[in-house]
């Protein structure tokens, strides 16, 4: 047993079906050779990487349509990575991102679920420096700003692995902390946009939030 329960849910994102297994619930903590004490994962937020959050079902279905030829794509703060599967089917160049150690378990588990290939992943630290991630041309993000140093830790790494001509897209629902983070990006050089997202998910229930979009030096134009 690995001290922990599961669940399997089938996901429709733009007409296709994703089998995603996940925690059965957010009461749970298992931790033997504490790395997740190590990472500074607390009991209490330890199993939220293991949720499929609402945020994270808008964010894969707007990647069920970008365009992706000639992209390098990261997805930060992944958890179940539901985004990254969605652009991996579309055989997107995609990287997965996680700092929970059950985060790269999970993601071969849906991987084998849904017959899809490997993916490559990275264990990103957001305090630290990672140079062996290297740059991307897309980042991507859903619900990442849920504690308050995070704006600050979040624009340094984003910034950090960002190309010249990179494009950052953040599905947040709404969190207080979203507007600590713009003023960073702001800070360290990036325009930025916000749109509300859809009222409603693909799945019927209702979603507050709302995309940020950034880009280095381009003039992007208000929503």
């Amino acid at each position: 047993m690995p001290g922990y329960h599961v669940k399997f849910q089938t996901v429709t994102v733009g007409g296709t079906d994703y089998l995603i297994r996940s925690l059965s619930d957010l009461q749970q903590y298992s931790d033997p050779l504490g790395e997740a004490e190590l990472a500074g994962i607390s009991p209490a937020s330890w199993p939220l990487f293991g949720h499929l959050w609402p945020s994270a079902r808008v964010l894969a279905l707007a990647m069920h349509t970008i365009e992706l030829t000639g992209k390098r794509i990261l997805e930060i703060g992944a958890g179940l990575a539901l985004a990254s599967l969605v652009i991996h089917r579309r055989a997107g160049d995609m990287t997965v991102s996680d700092w929970h150690p059950l985060s790269q378990a999970f993601l071969n588990e849906n991987l084998l679920l849904n017959k899809l290939g490997p993916l490559k992943y990275h264990a990103g630290n957001w305090e630290a420096n990672n140079p062996e991630l290297g740059q991307f041309d897309l980042i991507i993000g859903s619900d990442v700003l849920y504690e308050r140093q995070q704006p600050g830790q979040l624009a340094g790494f984003i910034d950090r692995h960002a190309g010249p001509s990179a494009q950052i897209i953040i599905v947040d629902p709404d969190r207080g902390n979203r507007v600590g983070f713009c003023r960073e990006m702001a800070e360290l050089g990036y325009g930025f946009t916000t749109r509300r997202a859809d009222h409603v998910m693909e799945n019927g229930d209702p979603f507050k939030g709302r995309f940020l979009t950034f880009a280095q030096a381009l003039a992007l134009e208000p929503s």
